[in-house]
């Protein structure tokens, strides 16, 4: 005879279970533990209520198999909130680090988690076995992302929601991206079925048609097609490819004596009008469009009446079945249109960032405007019920989703940062426990708590970091400019000086002049400035002690080189004018301008040889070029890489101690070239999207290694043995790496530069 239990003792058998089973985890997370823990032991922790670091050791989490740490903390808000400070911090890499070995999830869990705790008066220590990783955190400014819900290859174009059948375990969400593909995403973060090839070009509009199962899908290559989604194919191409046009929009419409219509909206003003059940053609009134990518909203008046809004670049018009008429006009092109729940109300968005409603019955008034941001593209707009009212959220290019009240369109909280890059497109999620979905230029779509503490408790908009450099000697100092600001950081006192503020830094180096270093900055007014940033007592502020004119686009990189019989360096900047040019610091004159490079030259990086020092420079071009600073001369061949637009450049000897440049491109690879000859030696294709950014480690053994940034990991490179060492997960994109030396022996410092934070990590020699 079964024995029922009660519902109460549930949470008390697992979190009995989970304890039990977190006994049995190894203390070294190194050492694989049972497939059961790996695969149960934080869902037991979840149900218990008892989701904390005590029931889920640390040493677990580089072979947690289950993937769902995340979606576990998301569910319970108060979950991990006390004693999950290692839980959180997995939860940040968990999406990224799928297919990742133990050994570098361990030392991913290590960095993130230090990021997770770090202060300036240092961060909590780690558990013995961690102490032992092959990297060790030294300073970290800025957390990894947060709410990951999917990681996709390309960026996310557009997302709906679709209710689902009850087969379907709860709604749906459908994410198109700019390769034409589909992704079918769970609640709990799971991909319902594998990525659906749909169009030749971008998805750039999704509708969710009635039934809860298809998909309408609009592309950048001119055509509609309808896609079952719980089945994972595609039904049928409703409209076949019109070449030289792009889907602007599309929208379920209910014209007057008629049955409700599909309508897509083209780029060069054509309107198909097809039956939302067989998909066939229809012959009904349609406005005129204008050849202008139009967008499309179907409204009902509040006198009950039908209307189609559509846009003609800063104008919004509505058609009642016979006539057209103007209803507003904006500040800047519209960037969306929506229909708001109550009748006769549409909220539209411009490209100069305003978020404005409107009435169809009052086209004369002007409409209740706000600001979404500054000088930054209003992106999508969603309207949904939040803590039990109807309310308006716009997202924005500078990363960033606002909630507001209607009708009044007050703001509601703060800016939500969701995203480093653009958002690209936003959906809601019905359920018990309502969530926001948003999909970023960063290749990640993301899942927030859709109610106003969300927003009441916003974390602050970080500013972009648009230019860093770390001082190449003792005692270290890190440079990063942001908002119009430089600072200096002294790793040691962890004391900050703002040394210039009004301008922004499109580069930074550090160059000495007179064997004393200073900061070199590229401006955006096209200057570069040199400034002595040890202030005297009493000084407030740092006025340049040199400033150099010559380029006619900001620089984007500068690299010092060590002078002829002097300790005063040359300088050296690359701009998007398309030339390099070499300075004198001793004399602030232009040495050479070399206009080689055809587009802008993007990469700059140093180096020694018996023929003197050396300048390597990659540009947009796709070419790699040597400079003798001797002869101020090219030396050797140029190297066309064939790798799209080189994003950085390294030099290292090999054991034959012959002077190699490493490159990383837009495609996606890290080629190793031999300098003097132009011959390619090496290649490494991370898998990781575009890389941007290399850094050379050389061992005091003589062996060389690279360390290369790409969208969510750096991965550390032994180029003689073709092998990949190391893969530290950051979970966002790291634009700039250096390496430096240590003040502690048997270790090298790498400093890596996020879009939003700068990390500085200690590489032990012995444990890589």
């Amino acid at each position: 005879m079964s024995q029922t239990i009660e519902p109460g003792r549930h949470t008390e058998i697992h979190r009995r279970i989970a304890a039990a089973l977190a006994e049995l985890v190894p203390d070294d997370p190194l050492l694989p533990p049972h497939p059961y823990l790996r695969r149960h032991l934080a869902e037991h922790a979840a149900h218990g209520r008892v989701l904390d670091d005590t029931h889920v050791p640390p040493a677990l989490l580089p072979w947690e198999s289950s993937l769902s740490v995340r979606q576990l903390l998301a569910d319970d808000d108060d979950a991990g909130s006390a004693g999950g400070s290692w839980l959180r911090a997995w939860a940040r890499l968990e999406p990224f680090a799928r297919h990742v070995d133990p050994l570098s999830r361990a030392t991913s869990l290590r960095l993130a988690h230090a990021a997770e705790t770090f202060t300036d008066e240092g961060q909590d220590p780690p558990p013995e076995a961690f102490a032992q990783a092959p990297v060790t955190p030294v300073w970290s400014e800025g957390r990894g992302p947060d709410n990951v819900w999917l990681v996709t290859p390309s960026r996310v174009t557009s997302l709906c929601t679709v209710a689902g059948t009850k087969g379907s375990n709860g709604p749906l969400v459908v994410a198109g991206d700019d390769e034409g593909r589909l992704h079918t995403v769970r609640r709990d973060g799971s991909t319902l079925h594998a990525p659906l090839q749909v169009h030749g070009g971008a998805v750039t509009h999704l509708l969710a048609l009635p039934g809860g199962q298809l998909v309408a899908t609009g592309s950048t290559d001119g055509s509609v097609a309808i896609v079952d989604i719980l089945k994972g194919r595609k039904v049928l191409e409703a409209v076949p490819r019109r070449p030289h046009t792009w889907v602007s929009s599309l929208a379920l419409y209910h014209p007057e004596d008629h049955t409700a219509v599909l309508l897509a909206a083209f780029s060069d003003g054509y309107l198909a009008v097809l039956n939302p059940a067989v998909f066939h053609p229809i012959d009904i009134a349609v406005p005129q469009l204008p050849a202008d990518a139009p967008l499309l909203c179907a409204v009902t008046s509040p006198a009950g009446k039908h209307l189609l809004l559509f846009t003609d670049h800063d104008t919004v018009h509505a058609f009642d079945g016979h006539t057209t008429e103007e209803l507003a006009r904006l500040d800047g092109r519209v960037r969306a249109l929506l229909a708001l729940p109550t009748p006769g109300h549409y909220a539209a968005a411009d490209e100069r960032g305003h978020v404005s409603v409107h009435r169809t019955d009052r086209p004369e008034e002007a409409g209740t405007q706000r600001r979404h941001g500054q000088n930054t593209a209003v992106t999508a707009l969603m309207v949904a019920h939040v803590s039990g009212r109807p309310s308006l959220l716009s997202a924005s290019g500078d990363g960033s989703v606002r909630l507001w009240a209607l009708p009044d369109l007050e703001a509601v909280g703060e800016p939500l940062p969701v995203h480093s890059g653009t958002v690209t497109a936003i959906s809601p999620v019905d359920s018990s426990q309502p969530r926001l979905v948003t999909a970023g230029a960063d290749c990640t779509v993301r899942s927030w708590p859709l109610n106003t503490q969300t927003f009441r408790h916003a974390p602050r908009v970080r500013d972009r970091i648009t230019a860093s450099a770390s001082c190449p000697s003792v005692p270290h100092v890190l440079a990063s400019a942001q908002a119009q600001e430089i600072r200096v950081l002294d790793i040691r006192t962890k004391e900050r000086i703002t040394v210039l503020t009004g301008h922004t830094a499109t580069a930074l180096a550090w160059p000495r002049i007179s064997g004393k270093l200073h900061l070199a900055a590229a401006l955006e007014d096209n200057r570069i400035v040199l400034i002595d940033y040890r202030r005297s007592p009493g000084q407030l502020y740092l006025p340049p002690v040199q400033q150099l004119a010559g380029h006619y686009l900001p620089a984007l990189a500068l690299a010092s080189l060590p002078g002829a019989h002097t300790n005063t360096d040359l300088l050296a900047s690359a701009s998007a004018d398309g030339r390099v040019c070499v300075w004198d610091l001793g004399t602030a004159q232009l040495l050479a301008a070399f206009p080689d490079h055809r587009f802008s030259v993007r990469c700059l990086a140093a180096a020694r040889s018996s023929n003197g020092a050396l300048l390597v420079s990659g540009g947009s071009d796709g070419k790699v070029r040597l400079w003798n600073m001797e002869s101020l001369e090219q030396q050797g061949p140029t190297i066309t890489c064939q790798q799209y637009l080189v994003t950085d450049v390294a030099v290292t000897p090999d054991h034959d101690q012959r002077l190699l440049v490493a490159s990383t491109g837009q495609d996606g690879t890290l080629k190793v070239w031999i300098a003097c000859s132009g011959e390619q030696v090496g290649e490494f294709s991370p898998g990781d999207g575009e890389l941007s950014a290399v850094a050379a480690l050389l061992l005091p053994s003589g062996r060389s290694l690279l360390a290369v940034a790409g969208k969510t990991s750096i991965h550390v490179w032994d180029p003689s043995a073709n092998r990949r060492l190391l893969q530290i997960v950051t979970g966002e994109s790291i634009t700039g790496l250096e390496t430096v030396a240590d003040w502690e022996g048997g270790s090298t410092l790498l400093h890596a530069t996020g879009e939003t934070s700068t990390t500085l990590i200690r590489l032990h020699h012995d444990r890589i």
